[in-house]
Parts: structure tokens; sequence; C-alpha cells
């Protein structure tokens, strides 16, 4: 049972291990990465050249297989020619930690290399914009449909049948018929975000309204609450909270859309600059801006979290006396337990 409880079978982690577990959630992808990266034995396919010697392909800088170095090395030697020489290395998609932790500031202060092109920022900002809208345009109409379906089976039968249906489509599969309805600007973007999150936004969330306690419902309804009464006084504050966790996680989602949106009709965003900085073979500009996607993401996430901690208030207090209550119940359970271990009873 012990070891069970250490591994938070039952109950809640303590914080300072908490803490320690998820720091290292993101401390062994990154020292995995550095041990490909910098331990030569472990994963370096490639040899950069440093002096072609007189191997006539061979250029300073130029990364060759191993097998190829190898081979040519071989030849050199035979022939009695100055040897060519080099140092493994991996290949340049795969940048080493240091240099991506250098492109987080290097990637904004580099400019472009054409004038049209954007700054990375303003990449950046273009793609927030675009899942904003989108997001927005999805809750606007999702949220209430979804607190409609989950309210009244009326609206339910309606709509999920369909809604159930569409939402097995991929939202990438509507590209063509989005530029060609909306254009090749950002509309067609925006539309797959909608797309992407809209169907699964309705049926999430009429699934959190139909956990709302009968009992509120029956007593709103004995009392003479109006339909829209219910809705406005019973369901949404019953279910708010889980509806905003259900946003939260659905704003997510819409993230993941963000890439396959973006090349519909004219690339923009942060999807341009990756795909241009992959041109120019900077792959560690592109793992940086792959990067600042998560840490926008995560940190968006982190601010509404606290942000609903604060909206509302009694759920983190319910959380807090569910907490205190486990804790007092175990003090019972112990006395008890240590009460048939001796032969007594508590109190005797």
């Amino acid at each position: 049972m012990a070891h069970h409880d250490w591994l938070g079978l039952k109950k809640e982690l303590p914080p300072r291990r908490r803490l320690l577990l998820t720091v290292l959630s993101f401390v062994i992808p990154i020292a995995i990465w550095s041990v490909v990266s910098y331990v030569p034995w472990i994963w370096h396919p490639l040899i950069h050249i440093t002096n072609p010697g007189e191997v006539d392909y061979f250029s300073e800088g130029l990364d060759i297989p191993k097998a190829d170095f190898t081979k040519e090395l071989g030849k050199a030697k035979a022939a009695g020619q100055q040897l060519p020489e080099g140092y493994a290395v991996n290949p340049v998609y795969l940048p080493a930690p240091h240099k991506v932790a250098a492109a987080f500031y290097t990637a904004f202060k580099t400019p472009p290399r054409l004038p049209n092109e954007p700054w990375l920022h303003e990449s950046l900002g273009h793609s927030i914009r675009t899942i904003v809208l989108g997001f927005l345009i999805s809750s606007l109409i999702g949220v209430p449909l979804g607190i409609l379906c989950g309210t009244y089976r009326f609206f339910a039968r309606l709509q999920e049948p369909f809604i159930e249906f569409f939402r097995y489509l991929p939202a990438p599969a509507f590209g063509a018929l989005c530029v060609a309805v909306l254009g090749i600007e950002d509309a067609p973007k925006v539309a797959i975000i909608v797309i992407g999150t809209f169907f699964q936004q309705v049926l999430i969330i009429a699934n959190s309204v139909r956990k709302t306690d009968p009992a509120l419902i029956e007593a709103a309804q004995t009392l003479g609450a109006s339909r829209w009464k219910l809705v406005s006084r019973v369901i949404i504050p019953a279910s708010i909270t889980d509806i905003y966790t259900d946003m939260r996680i659905l704003l997510g989602w819409a993230w993941t859309y963000l890439i396959v949106a973006e090349v519909i009709g004219t690339m923009s965003g942060i999807t341009l600059f990756i795909n241009q900085q992959a041109r120019y073979r900077n792959f560690d500009n592109v793992y940086a801006a792959i990067a600042m996607i998560g840490i926008i993401g995560v940190s968006t996430d982190m601010f509404l979290s606290w942000l609903g901690g604060n909206l509302f208030p009694w759920k983190r207090n319910t959380r807090s006396s569910v907490k205190k209550l486990s804790l007092f119940n175990q003090g019972p359970r112990k006395r008890l337990s240590g009460g048939l271990q001796s032969g007594t009873t508590p109190g005797n």
C-alpha cells in the first residue's frame, strides 16, 4: 500500500514531489537529446570535412556519410595522396540543444532574407490572431449549442447525430473548398480552425452539462423556474467550471490545427517562417519556432488556469475542503488500525 501511495494511487502527491516530477518531465527528453548530440559514439552518422585532402568531390564544410568518407580515405591511402580530415557530427536537421537555445534570441534579431518575408515576431503574431479568431467564432456558436444539447433532449436528438458524423471528417479535407469559397488569404485558415474545433466543442460541452445534479433541476422546476431561468440560473452556474475546463482543452486542440491551416491558400504565420528556415537549412530556428508554439500554448493554459481559479473560487475551496476531510478521516482510521493490531478498540 505504501508503494501505491508513493505513486499517488489514491491521494495527491506532495507538492515537492509534484514539482520534481514536473521538472523531470522536461529534463529527461532534453538529456536524451543532449546525449545524442554531444556523445560521438551514440549517433553521429556524418563526417564534417575540415580538410578535403586530394579527394575531388570533398570540400571544406561538407557533411558526408561515414561510409563514403571511410571509402575515400582508403582510396587516398592506397594512392599515397593527401588524406582528408574531418570529425563526426549529427545531420543538420538535428542541431544540438545549445544551438536551438541560442536561436531563441537570434531568430528574433535576424532580419528576413527577402524584403517580402516576415520577421519571426510578425509570424507569431499572425498565427496567434488566426487561432484567436477561429476559436472565438467556434465558441460563439458551439458553447450555446452545446449547453442546449446538454440540457434538452430535443436539441440533442436534432443536432448531435449529424455532429457525431461530421466530427470524424478531417478538417484539412475542407481546405480546397474553403479556398474556393473564402479566397486564399486568412479566411480559409480561420475556417479550418473553426471546423476542427466546433463539432468537438458542442459534444464535449453537452456532455459536461449533462453531469449537472438532477436534484438541482428538479428543485428549480418545483419552484416554478421557466426554461430560460432553468438554463441561466441552474444549468450554467452548475456546469460553468467544467465548461471552462473544456474550453481550455479545446483551445489546445485548436493549436494542433494551426500548421495545417496555415498552408491552405497563401502560406502565412509561423508555418511560413518554419518552411523558410527549413529551406535555408537553419534547423536551429525551426526547432526554436516549434518550441515557441509549445511555450505560448502552455503559458496560455497556465494563465487560463490561474484565471479560472480567481473566477471560480468555490471550486478551489471545494478541493481544499475535500483534502482537509481526507486528512481528517485518516486519523480515525489510523487509530482504529492501531487498536486492532494491539487487540483493543479506540477509547478503551
